[in-house]
């Protein structure tokens, strides 16, 4: 158990070194998709799409990993502030799958993923200045919107993408997980408007990384 305590600045430093690794493009996965068939060749219009919609993924994932860190920096307990991190660790390997399945595909990620990263780092600090109950219901409520999101994408992706597609089943497990986890420790239920200002920032992000 670490018990050190850190100063301002060491928690800025460290922080910056997160943002750093998470945009750098050099995260490894801790776990490896179960084998899939082995896909049939995808056309060209195929490849771009699924690489389109794998960048918009892997910026969500960028989001992610700034809404937890953010949401754990200032957290009123220890044991969310934990759970947090835990969660961040667990979507690292979303982000590092998305990445390695971009690079197959000859795509790139997103341009605007330092803004998405500051955006949701904001965000994610706000919701647990609110309060532990009111950031964990900011989990759930991204999450239930994260599940819907990769279904949808599932649903556009070709028959023929399997690698892609198993990709996606596996971090929709993962959501679900995570945002059970957050209602059992508490979350609170957030007010209809809010929801919506969610959905509708998410939309943004998804256009904004289509494209760039």
């Amino acid at each position: 158990m670490d018990n050190r305590s850190f100063s301002p600045i060491d928690r800025i430093i460290g922080e910056i070194d997160r943002a750093i690794k998470v945009l750098s493009t050099s995260v490894h996965p801790s776990r490896k998709i179960s084998a899939v068939q082995q896909e049939t060749s995808l056309t060209a219009a195929e490849r771009t799409e699924s690489a389109r919609l794998m960048r918009v993924n892997h910026s969500g994932e960028v989001a992610a990993q700034a809404l937890y860190q953010g949401q754990a920096l200032t957290a009123r307990t220890a044991g969310v502030a934990a759970a947090m991190r835990h969660a961040a660790a667990e979507e690292t390997d979303h982000l590092a799958w998305c990445e390695q399945r971009l690079r197959e595909l000859n795509g790139r990620t997103s341009v605007l993923n330092p803004l998405w990263y500051a955006g949701s780092f904001a965000i994610g600090a706000l919701a647990g200045a609110l309060g532990d109950r009111t950031s964990l219901g900011f989990v759930a409520e991204t999450e239930r919107q994260v599940e819907s999101h990769l279904r949808g994408h599932m649903q556009r992706l070709s028959a023929a993408d399997t690698r892609s597609r198993a990709i996606l089943e596996q971090m929709t497990h993962d959501e679900m997980q995570h945002g059970a986890q957050a209602a059992s420790l508490g979350a609170a239920q957030l007010p209809f408007p809010v929801g919506e200002a969610m959905r509708l920032a998410s939309r943004l992000m998804t256009k904004g990384s289509y494209w760039l």
